[in-house]
Protein backbone atom coordinates (compact mmCIF):
# COMPACT_ATOMS: atom_id res chain seq x y z
CA UNK A 1 0.00 0.00 0.00
CA UNK A 2 1.52 3.29 -1.06
CA UNK A 3 1.13 6.11 1.45
CA UNK A 4 -1.41 8.13 -0.95
CA UNK A 5 -3.21 5.19 -0.47
CA UNK A 6 -2.93 4.68 3.55
CA UNK A 7 -4.07 8.36 3.76
CA UNK A 8 -7.10 7.83 1.67
CA UNK A 9 -10.49 7.49 3.80
CA UNK A 10 -14.46 8.25 2.28
CA UNK A 11 -14.69 10.47 5.16
CA UNK A 12 -12.67 12.71 7.08
CA UNK A 13 -13.47 14.85 10.38
CA UNK A 14 -12.24 17.62 11.41
CA UNK A 15 -12.96 17.59 15.77
CA UNK A 16 -13.28 14.79 17.85
CA UNK A 17 -15.42 16.44 19.98
CA UNK A 18 -19.09 14.72 20.47
CA UNK A 19 -20.34 16.24 17.14
CA UNK A 20 -17.14 14.69 15.33
CA UNK A 21 -17.59 11.93 17.31
CA UNK A 22 -21.25 11.23 16.11
CA UNK A 23 -20.45 11.62 12.88
CA UNK A 24 -17.61 9.02 12.73
CA UNK A 25 -19.71 6.88 14.36
CA UNK A 26 -22.26 6.73 11.42
CA UNK A 27 -20.10 6.81 8.71
CA UNK A 28 -18.65 3.77 10.15
CA UNK A 29 -21.79 2.03 10.70
CA UNK A 30 -22.47 2.61 6.90
CA UNK A 31 -19.05 0.87 6.10
CA UNK A 32 -17.26 3.91 4.98
CA UNK A 33 -13.51 4.14 6.34
CA UNK A 34 -13.36 7.35 8.26
CA UNK A 35 -10.48 9.45 10.13
CA UNK A 36 -10.92 11.41 12.85
CA UNK A 37 -8.74 14.52 13.44
CA UNK A 38 -8.15 16.62 16.96
CA UNK A 39 -5.81 19.11 18.00
CA UNK A 40 -6.99 18.59 22.01
CA UNK A 41 -8.38 16.10 24.08
CA UNK A 42 -11.09 13.46 22.18
CA UNK A 43 -14.44 14.29 23.85
CA UNK A 44 -14.14 17.90 23.01
CA UNK A 45 -15.00 21.05 24.63
CA UNK A 46 -18.53 19.26 26.11
CA UNK A 47 -16.10 16.58 27.83
CA UNK A 48 -13.57 18.28 29.92
CA UNK A 49 -14.77 22.20 29.73
CA UNK A 50 -18.67 22.91 29.20
CA UNK A 51 -21.71 20.01 29.80
CA UNK A 52 -19.87 17.87 32.00
CA UNK A 53 -17.97 19.33 34.11
CA UNK A 54 -20.69 22.14 34.77
CA UNK A 55 -23.70 20.05 35.36
CA UNK A 56 -21.54 17.98 37.66
CA UNK A 57 -20.58 21.35 39.57
CA UNK A 58 -23.91 22.20 39.24
CA UNK A 59 -25.80 18.58 41.09
CA UNK A 60 -24.87 19.41 44.49
CA UNK A 61 -25.99 22.68 44.57
CA UNK A 62 -29.13 21.67 42.81
CA UNK A 63 -29.90 18.59 45.44
CA UNK A 64 -28.90 20.65 48.26
CA UNK A 65 -31.57 23.58 47.41
CA UNK A 66 -34.17 21.07 46.47
CA UNK A 67 -33.20 19.29 50.21
CA UNK A 68 -33.89 22.13 51.69
CA UNK A 69 -37.73 22.41 50.69
CA UNK A 70 -38.36 18.79 51.82
CA UNK A 71 -39.82 18.38 55.08
CA UNK A 72 -37.68 16.06 57.53
CA UNK A 73 -34.83 16.52 55.49
CA UNK A 74 -34.09 20.67 55.39
CA UNK A 75 -32.23 20.55 58.82
CA UNK A 76 -29.91 18.13 57.81
CA UNK A 77 -28.94 20.13 54.97
CA UNK A 78 -28.22 23.84 55.90
CA UNK A 79 -24.75 23.81 56.27
CA UNK A 80 -21.97 24.72 53.19
CA UNK A 81 -21.22 22.66 50.52
CA UNK A 82 -18.00 20.39 50.60
CA UNK A 83 -16.34 22.63 47.85
CA UNK A 84 -13.72 20.28 47.58
CA UNK A 85 -15.82 17.48 47.43
CA UNK A 86 -17.82 18.68 44.61
CA UNK A 87 -14.18 20.10 42.42
CA UNK A 88 -13.27 16.11 43.08
CA UNK A 89 -16.68 15.12 42.11
CA UNK A 90 -16.20 17.04 38.59
CA UNK A 91 -12.62 16.12 38.09
CA UNK A 92 -13.91 12.29 38.36
CA UNK A 93 -16.44 13.56 35.24
CA UNK A 94 -13.74 15.02 33.01
CA UNK A 95 -12.10 11.91 33.46
CA UNK A 96 -9.06 14.02 35.00
CA UNK A 97 -8.79 15.47 31.95
CA UNK A 98 -7.34 12.80 30.04
CA UNK A 99 -9.29 11.05 27.27
CA UNK A 100 -7.64 7.59 27.04
CA UNK A 101 -11.57 6.01 27.42
CA UNK A 102 -12.67 8.14 24.54
CA UNK A 103 -9.44 7.22 22.54
CA UNK A 104 -10.83 3.86 22.70
CA UNK A 105 -13.83 4.49 21.57
CA UNK A 106 -12.98 5.80 18.94
CA UNK A 107 -10.47 2.83 17.87
CA UNK A 108 -13.44 0.72 18.81
CA UNK A 109 -15.63 2.12 16.00
CA UNK A 110 -12.91 1.22 13.61
CA UNK A 111 -11.95 4.84 12.71
CA UNK A 112 -8.26 6.14 12.47
CA UNK A 113 -7.34 8.92 14.95
CA UNK A 114 -5.16 11.61 13.70
CA UNK A 115 -3.64 13.87 16.72
CA UNK A 116 -2.97 17.40 15.72
CA UNK A 117 -4.37 20.61 13.81
CA UNK A 118 -6.36 19.92 10.74
CA UNK A 119 -6.14 22.38 7.48
CA UNK A 120 -8.12 22.07 4.57
CA UNK A 121 -5.63 21.97 2.20
CA UNK A 122 -8.26 21.94 -1.15
CA UNK A 123 -11.10 20.03 -1.86
CA UNK A 124 -11.59 16.84 -0.42
CA UNK A 125 -7.83 17.29 1.35
CA UNK A 126 -6.80 17.94 5.19
CA UNK A 127 -3.17 18.08 5.76
CA UNK A 128 -2.03 17.35 9.39
CA UNK A 129 0.36 18.79 11.68
CA UNK A 130 1.26 16.60 14.67
CA UNK A 131 2.53 17.81 17.72
CA UNK A 132 5.90 16.75 16.50
CA UNK A 133 5.56 19.12 13.48
CA UNK A 134 5.43 16.28 11.18
CA UNK A 135 2.69 16.64 8.62
CA UNK A 136 0.22 14.28 7.04
CA UNK A 137 -2.17 14.70 4.02
CA UNK A 138 -6.01 13.18 4.32
CA UNK A 139 -8.10 12.76 1.17
CA UNK A 140 -11.42 12.48 1.42
CA UNK A 141 -13.36 10.57 -1.96
CA UNK A 142 -16.48 11.38 -0.32
CA UNK A 143 -16.78 14.16 2.32
CA UNK A 144 -15.13 16.29 4.69
CA UNK A 145 -16.79 17.43 7.51
CA UNK A 146 -16.07 20.01 9.60
CA UNK A 147 -17.01 19.98 13.29
CA UNK A 148 -14.60 22.00 15.25
CA UNK A 149 -17.10 23.96 17.33
CA UNK A 150 -16.53 27.32 19.00
CA UNK A 151 -14.53 29.76 21.21
CA UNK A 152 -15.23 31.94 23.85
CA UNK A 153 -15.38 35.83 22.69
CA UNK A 154 -13.93 38.04 24.61
CA UNK A 155 -15.08 42.33 24.59
CA UNK A 156 -12.53 44.32 23.52
CA UNK A 157 -11.17 45.93 26.04
CA UNK A 158 -7.91 47.43 26.90
CA UNK A 159 -5.08 45.42 28.80
CA UNK A 160 -7.51 42.36 29.35
CA UNK A 161 -5.21 39.98 28.50
CA UNK A 162 -3.00 41.01 31.62
CA UNK A 163 -5.83 40.57 33.74
CA UNK A 164 -5.57 36.69 33.14
CA UNK A 165 -9.62 36.54 33.12
CA UNK A 166 -11.37 33.32 32.82
CA UNK A 167 -13.59 32.17 30.12
CA UNK A 168 -16.78 29.46 30.37
CA UNK A 169 -13.04 26.70 30.41
CA UNK A 170 -11.40 28.31 33.17
CA UNK A 171 -15.02 28.66 35.11
CA UNK A 172 -15.35 24.72 34.96
CA UNK A 173 -12.04 23.07 35.62
CA UNK A 174 -11.10 26.35 38.27
CA UNK A 175 -8.69 23.82 40.75
CA UNK A 176 -10.21 26.85 43.58
CA UNK A 177 -13.25 28.62 44.40
CA UNK A 178 -12.54 32.40 44.37
CA UNK A 179 -13.42 34.46 47.42
CA UNK A 180 -15.05 37.07 45.42
CA UNK A 181 -16.07 36.92 41.36
CA UNK A 182 -17.65 38.86 38.88
CA UNK A 183 -19.25 37.63 36.20
CA UNK A 184 -20.29 39.35 33.16
CA UNK A 185 -22.39 38.34 31.05
CA UNK A 186 -26.33 37.16 31.34
CA UNK A 187 -26.82 33.93 29.13
CA UNK A 188 -26.55 30.48 30.43
CA UNK A 189 -23.02 30.13 31.28
CA UNK A 190 -23.24 33.41 33.36
CA UNK A 191 -26.52 32.51 34.98
CA UNK A 192 -25.08 28.96 35.54
CA UNK A 193 -21.65 30.00 37.13
CA UNK A 194 -22.81 32.28 39.12
CA UNK A 195 -25.20 29.73 40.48
CA UNK A 196 -22.48 27.41 41.16
CA UNK A 197 -20.26 29.35 42.45
CA UNK A 198 -22.18 31.29 44.77
CA UNK A 199 -23.07 28.08 46.40
CA UNK A 200 -19.48 26.88 46.33
CA UNK A 201 -18.94 30.04 48.91
CA UNK A 202 -18.09 33.10 46.32
CA UNK A 203 -19.18 36.31 46.99
CA UNK A 204 -21.02 36.79 43.42
CA UNK A 205 -21.08 39.85 41.34
CA UNK A 206 -23.17 39.80 37.96
CA UNK A 207 -23.36 42.08 35.65
CA UNK A 208 -25.90 42.13 32.85
CA UNK A 209 -25.48 44.40 29.96
CA UNK A 210 -29.26 43.76 29.37
CA UNK A 211 -32.58 43.78 30.99
CA UNK A 212 -32.31 40.65 32.29
CA UNK A 213 -31.28 36.98 32.20
CA UNK A 214 -31.51 34.37 29.32
CA UNK A 215 -32.80 36.91 26.53
CA UNK A 216 -33.35 33.92 24.10
CA UNK A 217 -36.24 32.32 26.66
CA UNK A 218 -39.33 33.66 27.65
CA UNK A 219 -39.14 36.80 29.48
CA UNK A 220 -40.69 34.61 32.67
CA UNK A 221 -37.64 32.53 32.56
CA UNK A 222 -34.90 35.12 33.12
CA UNK A 223 -37.04 36.93 35.98
CA UNK A 224 -37.52 33.95 38.06
CA UNK A 225 -33.91 32.55 37.55
CA UNK A 226 -32.48 36.40 38.79
CA UNK A 227 -35.09 36.65 41.45
CA UNK A 228 -33.46 33.20 42.77
CA UNK A 229 -29.86 34.08 42.48
CA UNK A 230 -30.69 37.52 44.15
CA UNK A 231 -32.56 35.99 47.18
CA UNK A 232 -29.02 33.16 47.21
CA UNK A 233 -26.81 36.46 47.62
CA UNK A 234 -26.15 37.52 44.01
CA UNK A 235 -25.52 40.98 43.45
CA UNK A 236 -26.91 40.95 40.16
CA UNK A 237 -26.91 44.06 38.16
CA UNK A 238 -28.72 44.78 35.06
CA UNK A 239 -28.12 47.39 32.09
CA UNK A 240 -24.48 47.20 33.18
CA UNK A 241 -21.43 47.33 30.97
CA UNK A 242 -18.12 47.19 31.98
CA UNK A 243 -15.66 49.55 30.72
CA UNK A 244 -12.53 48.65 32.00
CA UNK A 245 -11.08 45.90 34.03
CA UNK A 246 -6.93 45.98 35.66
CA UNK A 247 -5.44 43.54 37.73
CA UNK A 248 -3.57 44.93 40.92
CA UNK A 249 -1.55 42.11 42.60
CA UNK A 250 -4.52 39.68 42.95
CA UNK A 251 -7.10 41.78 42.75
CA UNK A 252 -9.14 42.45 39.89
CA UNK A 253 -10.74 45.75 39.56
CA UNK A 254 -13.89 46.16 37.66
CA UNK A 255 -15.40 49.87 36.25
CA UNK A 256 -18.93 49.48 34.98
CA UNK A 257 -20.87 52.36 33.08
CA UNK A 258 -22.41 53.31 36.04
CA UNK A 259 -20.02 54.37 37.83
CA UNK A 260 -19.19 51.73 39.81
CA UNK A 261 -16.03 49.69 40.55
CA UNK A 262 -16.12 46.43 41.81
CA UNK A 263 -13.06 43.93 43.22
CA UNK A 264 -12.98 40.75 42.60
CA UNK A 265 -10.55 37.51 42.70
CA UNK A 266 -11.45 36.42 39.65
CA UNK A 267 -13.72 37.53 36.72
CA UNK A 268 -15.49 35.38 33.96
CA UNK A 269 -16.76 36.61 30.72
CA UNK A 270 -19.40 35.13 29.44
CA UNK A 271 -20.20 36.86 26.43
CA UNK A 272 -20.53 34.93 23.33
CA UNK A 273 -18.88 32.42 21.24
CA UNK A 274 -16.77 32.70 18.18
CA UNK A 275 -16.55 29.80 15.29
CA UNK A 276 -13.23 27.62 15.65
CA UNK A 277 -13.03 28.67 11.74
CA UNK A 278 -10.14 30.75 11.74
CA UNK A 279 -7.35 28.59 11.23
CA UNK A 280 -8.72 25.08 9.61
CA UNK A 281 -7.82 25.98 5.40
CA UNK A 282 -11.26 27.27 5.00
CA UNK A 283 -9.05 30.41 2.29
CA UNK A 284 -8.11 26.73 0.21
CA UNK A 285 -11.41 26.49 -0.77
CA UNK A 286 -12.88 29.72 -0.82
CA UNK A 287 -14.20 30.22 1.80
CA UNK A 288 -13.65 33.11 4.54
CA UNK A 289 -11.52 32.14 7.20
CA UNK A 290 -13.37 33.00 10.50
CA UNK A 291 -16.55 32.65 9.81
CA UNK A 292 -19.46 30.73 10.28
CA UNK A 293 -20.42 27.77 7.80
CA UNK A 294 -23.96 28.03 6.11
CA UNK A 295 -25.13 24.79 5.31
CA UNK A 296 -28.35 23.09 3.73
CA UNK A 297 -30.66 21.00 6.04
CA UNK A 298 -28.30 17.91 5.21
CA UNK A 299 -25.51 20.12 6.80
CA UNK A 300 -23.51 20.39 3.51
CA UNK A 301 -21.90 23.67 3.48
CA UNK A 302 -23.84 26.10 0.86
CA UNK A 303 -21.92 25.50 -2.83
CA UNK A 304 -20.09 22.50 -2.30
CA UNK A 305 -20.89 18.77 -2.99
CA UNK A 306 -18.18 17.32 -0.15
CA UNK A 307 -18.24 20.02 2.71
CA UNK A 308 -20.01 19.40 5.68
CA UNK A 309 -20.11 21.95 8.98
CA UNK A 310 -21.95 19.80 12.01
CA UNK A 311 -22.44 21.48 14.92
CA UNK A 312 -21.75 24.94 16.50
CA UNK A 313 -19.64 25.66 13.56
CA UNK A 314 -22.89 26.40 11.33
CA UNK A 315 -24.24 28.36 13.93
CA UNK A 316 -27.80 26.69 13.74
CA UNK A 317 -28.32 25.56 17.46
CA UNK A 318 -25.23 26.24 19.68
CA UNK A 319 -26.29 23.15 22.15
CA UNK A 320 -24.17 20.12 22.10
CA UNK A 321 -27.25 17.47 21.75
CA UNK A 322 -28.34 19.51 18.46
CA UNK A 323 -24.61 19.16 17.32
CA UNK A 324 -25.42 15.47 17.75
CA UNK A 325 -28.56 15.26 16.22
CA UNK A 326 -27.05 17.05 13.01
CA UNK A 327 -24.38 14.58 13.05
CA UNK A 328 -26.43 11.90 13.10
CA UNK A 329 -28.33 13.44 10.02
CA UNK A 330 -25.22 14.37 8.17
CA UNK A 331 -23.65 10.55 8.62
CA UNK A 332 -26.72 9.55 7.09
CA UNK A 333 -26.74 12.00 4.36
CA UNK A 334 -23.19 11.51 3.36
CA UNK A 335 -23.65 7.44 3.57
CA UNK A 336 -26.79 7.92 1.29
CA UNK A 337 -24.30 10.03 -1.32
CA UNK A 338 -21.83 8.06 -1.36
CA UNK A 339 -23.83 4.37 -2.03
CA UNK A 340 -25.27 6.72 -4.82
CA UNK A 341 -28.56 7.04 -3.20
CA UNK A 342 -30.74 8.74 -6.13
CA UNK A 343 -33.19 11.01 -3.83
CA UNK A 344 -32.17 11.60 -0.46
CA UNK A 345 -35.29 11.94 1.86
CA UNK A 346 -35.10 15.80 2.51
CA UNK A 347 -38.84 16.68 2.98
CA UNK A 348 -39.30 17.82 6.88
CA UNK A 349 -38.23 15.52 9.40
CA UNK A 350 -36.94 13.34 6.56
CA UNK A 351 -33.88 11.05 7.41
CA UNK A 352 -31.62 13.69 5.54
CA UNK A 353 -33.03 16.60 6.53
CA UNK A 354 -32.26 18.71 10.17
CA UNK A 355 -35.47 19.87 10.72
CA UNK A 356 -35.29 19.86 15.00
CA UNK A 357 -32.81 22.74 14.29
CA UNK A 358 -35.93 25.12 12.91
CA UNK A 359 -39.40 23.48 14.86
CA UNK A 360 -37.97 21.78 17.93
CA UNK A 361 -35.03 22.80 19.72
CA UNK A 362 -34.69 22.25 23.46
CA UNK A 363 -32.53 23.24 25.96
CA UNK A 364 -32.18 23.25 29.46
CA UNK A 365 -30.35 25.76 31.81
CA UNK A 366 -29.55 24.11 35.39
CA UNK A 367 -29.62 27.16 37.17
CA UNK A 368 -32.01 26.75 40.49
CA UNK A 369 -35.02 26.67 39.70
CA UNK A 370 -33.69 25.21 36.49
CA UNK A 371 -35.28 26.72 33.25
CA UNK A 372 -36.06 24.42 29.84
CA UNK A 373 -37.78 25.25 26.66
CA UNK A 374 -38.39 23.70 23.29
CA UNK A 375 -39.34 25.16 19.97
CA UNK A 376 -40.48 28.93 19.54
CA UNK A 377 -41.32 31.61 22.72
CA UNK A 378 -44.49 33.91 21.89
CA UNK A 379 -41.95 36.32 20.57
CA UNK A 380 -40.80 34.57 17.86
CA UNK A 381 -44.23 32.23 17.21
CA UNK A 382 -45.81 35.77 16.62
CA UNK A 383 -42.94 36.80 14.14
CA UNK A 384 -44.05 33.91 12.12
CA UNK A 385 -47.27 35.81 10.95
CA UNK A 386 -48.99 32.39 12.53
CA UNK A 387 -52.15 33.22 14.66
CA UNK A 388 -51.03 31.59 18.23
CA UNK A 389 -52.29 31.40 21.57
CA UNK A 390 -49.84 31.53 24.74
CA UNK A 391 -51.52 29.13 27.25
CA UNK A 392 -49.81 30.17 30.96
CA UNK A 393 -50.57 28.48 34.37
CA UNK A 394 -48.65 28.27 37.37
CA UNK A 395 -46.50 25.08 39.32
CA UNK A 396 -48.51 25.71 42.33
CA UNK A 397 -52.19 24.33 40.88
CA UNK A 398 -50.24 20.67 40.14
CA UNK A 399 -49.97 18.67 43.05
CA UNK A 400 -47.10 17.38 42.72
CA UNK A 401 -45.38 20.33 42.49
CA UNK A 402 -46.21 20.59 46.08
CA UNK A 403 -45.06 17.09 47.30
CA UNK A 404 -41.53 17.59 45.44
CA UNK A 405 -40.64 21.22 47.33
CA UNK A 406 -42.69 23.16 50.07
CA UNK A 407 -43.11 26.74 48.24
CA UNK A 408 -42.26 25.27 44.78
CA UNK A 409 -42.26 28.26 42.75
CA UNK A 410 -42.56 27.80 38.95
CA UNK A 411 -44.10 28.57 35.64
CA UNK A 412 -45.74 26.65 32.68
CA UNK A 413 -46.13 28.25 29.03
CA UNK A 414 -47.56 26.61 25.63
CA UNK A 415 -47.81 28.37 22.41
CA UNK A 416 -50.44 26.78 20.32
CA UNK A 417 -51.13 27.44 16.54
CA UNK A 418 -54.19 28.40 16.74
CA UNK A 419 -55.11 26.70 12.74
CA UNK A 420 -53.19 23.65 13.35
CA UNK A 421 -53.83 23.03 16.96
CA UNK A 422 -50.66 21.87 17.55
CA UNK A 423 -48.21 22.97 19.80
CA UNK A 424 -44.82 25.49 18.64
CA UNK A 425 -42.88 25.90 21.79
CA UNK A 426 -42.93 24.95 25.76
CA UNK A 427 -41.49 26.37 28.32
CA UNK A 428 -40.92 25.47 31.79
CA UNK A 429 -39.35 27.00 34.92
CA UNK A 430 -38.82 25.40 38.62
CA UNK A 431 -37.18 22.88 40.42
CA UNK A 432 -36.81 19.30 38.38
CA UNK A 433 -38.07 20.52 35.29
CA UNK A 434 -34.99 19.38 33.19
CA UNK A 435 -36.28 15.82 33.32
CA UNK A 436 -39.85 17.17 31.95
CA UNK A 437 -38.79 19.09 28.80
CA UNK A 438 -38.90 15.70 26.55
CA UNK A 439 -42.18 15.28 26.70
CA UNK A 440 -42.64 18.96 25.30
CA UNK A 441 -39.86 18.14 22.77
CA UNK A 442 -41.90 15.13 21.69
CA UNK A 443 -45.23 16.67 21.18
CA UNK A 444 -43.21 20.11 19.48
CA UNK A 445 -41.52 17.39 17.08
CA UNK A 446 -44.25 15.19 16.66
CA UNK A 447 -47.06 18.11 16.14
CA UNK A 448 -48.97 16.08 18.61
CA UNK A 449 -52.12 17.68 18.08
CA UNK A 450 -54.43 19.21 21.16
CA UNK A 451 -56.80 16.70 20.53
CA UNK A 452 -54.88 13.91 20.98
CA UNK A 453 -52.69 15.32 23.65
CA UNK A 454 -55.77 15.48 25.87
CA UNK A 455 -55.68 10.90 25.71
CA UNK A 456 -51.82 11.04 27.24
CA UNK A 457 -52.94 11.07 30.66
CA UNK A 458 -50.09 12.09 33.51
CA UNK A 459 -49.33 9.84 36.17
CA UNK A 460 -50.84 11.44 39.51
CA UNK A 461 -49.31 12.80 41.70
CA UNK A 462 -46.20 13.93 39.54
CA UNK A 463 -44.93 17.43 37.76
CA UNK A 464 -46.32 15.87 34.38
CA UNK A 465 -49.77 17.08 35.19
CA UNK A 466 -48.42 20.44 34.31
CA UNK A 467 -49.67 19.06 31.08
CA UNK A 468 -53.19 18.61 31.81
CA UNK A 469 -53.15 22.47 33.96
CA UNK A 470 -52.00 23.76 30.83
CA UNK A 471 -54.48 21.83 28.47
CA UNK A 472 -57.70 22.68 30.38
CA UNK A 473 -56.13 26.40 30.48
CA UNK A 474 -56.64 26.33 26.73
CA UNK A 475 -59.85 24.46 27.00
CA UNK A 476 -61.01 27.11 29.25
Amino acid sequence: MTETEANLYDVVVLGAGPVGENVADRTRAAGLSTAVVESELVGGECSYWACMPSKALLRPVIARSDARKVPGLRQLVQGDLDAPAVLAHRDDYTSHWKDDGQVAWIEGIGADLYRGHGRLAGPRAVTVTGPDGTETTLRARHAVAVATGTRALLPDLPGLAAVRPWTSREATSSPTVPDRLVVVGGGVVAAEMATAYQALGSTVTLLVRGKGLLPRMEPFAGELVARALTEAGVDLRTGTSVTAVARDGGTVLVDTDQGDRVEADEILFATGRAPRTDDIGLDTVGLTPGDWLPVDDSLRVTGSDWLYAVGDANHRALLTHQGKYQARIAGAAIAARAQGVPLLETDPWGAHTATADHAAVPQVVFTDPEAAAVGLSLAEAERTGRQVRAVDVEFSSVAGAGLYADGYDGHARMIVDLDRETLLGVTFVGPGVGELIHSATIAVAGEVPISRLWHAVPSYPTLSEVWLRLLEAYRG
